[in-house]
């Protein structure tokens, strides 16, 4: 029972070693942890608020990375129409071009025809002449053996040339 009511002398020792311990503490180990404890807090403070800027500038270099992804987009897709207009342009060109010559082609082959008709048609008519005029010589010859049928085709050829 002597341990659950404490003597004075045991509470006055108690009492004083307490006392001092606070003493102690207080004049050499608070100051310090308190001071650590400072320390850390800041330390901790620091942190977080470099966390926050380093989240506001990833949010910043995020939002730049968006716009420059969008402004190399836009301008990929520039680039693409430009490319297609071009080759477009190109591709008209080519069939212009390709038409023409092909026209040209055809006029020229179309006037080639008509030269080699020409020349066809004036050898034709040389070989005809030539031929008629042989028939006519042969003709001639034969019918104008004697005097009588020549008077005869004489007057045959004047009444023929009178009608016409």
């Amino acid at each position: 029972m002597d341990l659950l009511i404490p003597d004075i002398g045991l509470l006055f020792w108690m009492v004083l070693v307490f006392g001092l311990l606070y003493f102690i503490l207080s004049k050499f180990a608070w100051k310090p942890i308190t001071e650590s404890l400072k320390e850390r807090e800041d330390d901790i403070q620091k942190a977080l608020d470099m966390a926050e800027k380093t989240r506001i500038e990833m949010a910043k270099l995020q939002s730049d990375n968006q716009k420059l992804l969008a402004e190399a987009r836009a301008e990929r897709d520039a680039i693409l129409r430009g490319a297609k207009e071009t080759a477009d342009r190109v591709i008209a060109e080519a069939r212009d071009k390709a038409s023409e010559e092909g026209n040209r082609i055809i006029v020229k082959a179309r006037e080639e025809l008509q030269t080699e008709r020409q020349a066809m048609v004036a050898e034709v008519k040389r070989e005809v002449i030539e031929l008629s005029l042989d028939i006519a010589e042969k003709v001639l010859k034969r019918e104008l053996s004697d005097k009588k049928s020549q008077e005869e085709l004489v007057k045959g050829l004047v009444a023929e040339a009178r009608l016409n």
